[in-house]
C-alpha cells in the first residue's frame, strides 16, 4: 500500500482549499480535518503543509490572520479569498477529469 504522502502528490492544494472553504482553520486543524474526513487514510505532515500554505497565500488564494485560540495563545487561521474560491472550482474540475480518466482506464484495461 502506498504511503499517505504518495497519495497526496499533486492534490495537496485541492485538499487544503476544500478543507477551508467553509471556515478558517489553523494549520493543525487543516491537517487533522484532512485525516479525519479521509477515514484516517490521508495525512499531511508539517513539512508539506506549511510550505503549501505559504505558497497558496503568496498566490492570493488564501489569507492568514492571527487570532486568539482556545488554548490561550494566538493561532494563525487560514481562509479562502474570492480568488481562492475560483481556484478551488478549477482544482475540482481538474480532479474530476483526472479521476474519470483513471476510472475509465481501470475499467477498460
Amino acid at each position: 500500500m502506498p504511503k499517505p504522502s504518495d497519495l497526496l502528490q499533486g492534490t495537496l492544494d485541492l485538499l487544503i482549499l476544500k478543507t477551508i472553504w467553509q471556515e478558517p482553520l489553523h494549520g493543525w486543524g487543516i491537517a487533522r480535518k484532512i485525516q479525519v474526513l479521509s477515514g484516517e487514510v490521508l495525512s499531511v505532515g508539517q513539512g508539506s503543509l506549511y510550505p503549501a500554505l505559504h505558497r497558496l497565500e503568496q498566490q492570493g488564494w488564501i489569507t492568514a490572520t492571527w487570532k486568539d485560540s482556545d488554548l490561550g495563545r494566538p493561532a494563525k487561521l487560514y481562509a479562502l479569498t474570492k480568488e481562492g474560491k475560483k481556484q478551488l472550482e478549477r482544482e475540482l474540475q481538474s480532479w474530476k477529469r483526472l479521476s474519470s480518466a483513471v476510472e475509465l482506464l481501470i475499467e477498460n484495461a
